[in-house]
């Protein structure tokens, strides 16, 4: 897995990095001592996975997310326990507590392969099955948690990109899949599905009226209240 560590403290980055290098398959690809250094490498080398520190000069740990528009998977790594409901809230993979215990970090780097290996699986199923484009009046199966739904994606509204997943809204559901909102892109027919930013998908039906905004900026209302 290649790999960034993103801390302002020089020997916590080390310290890390001796940990790491424990396991074989974790390549460290570079080291950023603030937010600003690590968006621009994140962004030029798309790693699988980063260990950030939240507590930063200048920008946190959040700031950065907020910023990304490639997202790889997060493990936080903090003296401070009392962001970690906030971590999960963008969907980190885990929350370390520095000292970074060996045993926690063994287990997180476990799943994190085990859910990797997971994503290629799905990737190569969806090649193999030919990743035509969606249309309105296509249906997808969509799970989260126990509950499934059969949609018709004339009936989805938006889609938000949270981290590695997308979050679908139709009727008054809202659940949470894992896929990229780059992906889902892919997919769509950009005449009737709309990619209004980095965050979010529009369905173009769904859209009353489209004006000019602030700072060459758009603002789209909606038939109905999205959210």
């Amino acid at each position: 897995m290649r790999t960034i560590i993103v801390d302002d403290e020089r020997l916590a980055r080390k310290e890390l990095a001796t940990l790491l290098a424990g396991f074989s398959k974790i390549e460290i690809i570079g080291e950023c001592q603030n937010a600003d250094e690590a968006i621009e490498m994140i962004e030029r080398e798309q790693p699988d996975l980063i260990f950030l520190d939240i507590q930063m000069p200048g920008k946190n740990g959040f700031d950065l997310l907020a910023a990304l528009d490639y997202v790889p998977k997060v493990i936080f790594v903090t003296a401070y326990d009392e962001y970690a409901l906030k971590a999960f809230e963008v969907n980190a993979f885990d929350y370390l507590l520095k000292p970074v215990e060996t045993h926690r970090l063994e287990a997180a780097l476990t799943r994190i392969e085990r859910e990797m290996n997971h994503e290629k699986v799905m990737t190569k199923k969806d090649t193999e099955a030919g990743e035509r484009t969606l249309t309105l009046k296509d249906q997808i199966f969509l799970k989260d948690g126990e509950k499934c739904w059969f949609v018709t994606l004339d009936e989805v509204r938006m889609f938000e990109s949270e981290g590695n997943y997308v979050r679908v809204y139709f009727n008054n559901h809202k659940p949470l899949i894992l896929k990229s909102l780059n992906n889902l892109e892919l997919r769509l027919n950009p005449m009737e599905f709309f990619r209004v930013n980095r965050k979010y998908i529009v369905n173009l039906k769904w859209v009353s009226k489209i004006e000019t905004w602030f700072n060459g900026a758009f603002r789209l209302h909606s038939t109905v209240a999205i959210r």
